[in-house]
């Protein structure tokens, strides 16, 4: 099996050069912003430029291993290993100005991730993660909360693109957590979400119809910072809570409220 040590070394360079091409477009004024599912989901750029970089230093780098990235999706490569890709994870953000945005690189080994990174250049906070290995931020080791009250908790979580469409679209949970929790927040980028749960920046996160390459690398970060991860629904895309094992239930009983 590969070094997860040096795929983890190469994918923080990737991350970071990548994070330079963001900077690069950040607050510009012409980003080419284009429309994909409907009018509120988007791409730019920076997205297709990142993701093009992120595809040609992989493949230069590991020709046998195959991407799947969220612009253009998987590459024809059969291999074990995958690179799961996010190249502008909050581009809503990215877009319009503001700081909460990543370039996320998760790798799997037979459909198990083994490495994660999430990098947010404009706030340099970079995160990673070796299965079985714990968890870093800037090279520092983190843990989740040590929250036990929902009361105490702050709380954040995201809504699907097709919310004006779709009545299930987590206003209806949201409504019932806010009176619940110490606080609310609403950031706009799931993969730094999750890694500010996995630093215990934040108490606990969730979100609804979520893609694999928002949670690929977040997802092993949280894990590895001691993050329960519940799968709280299996049809409606990668839905989930994290958080605490002391929150997991108290934050169902609210989120799960209308559905028993």
């Amino acid at each position: 099996m590969t070094d997860t040590t040096h795929i983890l070394l190469d994918a923080i360079s990737i991350a970071r050069e990548a994070g330079k091409i963001q900077l690069s477009h950040f607050r510009s004024a012409s980003l080419g912003v284009e429309a994909k599912s409907n009018e509120f989901d988007i791409v730019t750029v920076a997205d297709k430029a990142c993701e093009a970089f992120v595809a040609a230093r992989v493949h230069d780098l590991y020709p046998a291993h195959s991407i799947l990235s969220e612009e253009s999706g998987a590459d024809e490569v059969q291999s074990d290993w995958q690179w799961v890709v996010d190249p502008v994870d909050g581009t809503t953000n990215f877009k319009s100005g503001l700081p909460f945005f990543t370039i996320s690189i998760g790798i799997r080994y037979k459909g198990e991730t083994v490495v994660g990174v999430v990098y947010a250049p404009r706030l340099d906070e970079l995160f990673t993660a070796i299965k079985g290995e714990g968890a870093m931020l800037n090279g520092e080791p983190i843990k989740c909360s040590a929250c036990t009250s929902i009361s105490q908790a702050v709380v954040c979580t995201g809504f699907p693109y097709d919310k004006a469409e779709n009545p299930d679209n987590n206003i209806a949970e949201t409504v019932r957590m806010i009176p619940k929790v110490r606080g609310f927040r609403r950031l706009g980028s799931a993969s730094l979400d999750i890694c500010y749960t996995a630093a215990g920046i934040l108490d606990a996160f969730w979100e609804l119809n979520l893609h694999i390459w928002d949670v690929c690398a977040a997802n092993l970060i949280a894990a590895e910072a001691g993050c329960e991860i519940h799968r709280l629904r299996q049809d409606r895309g990668e839905s989930i809570l994290v958080s605490p094992q002391a929150l997991v239930k108290p934050m169902l009983e609210v989120l799960i409220e209308d559905r028993n």
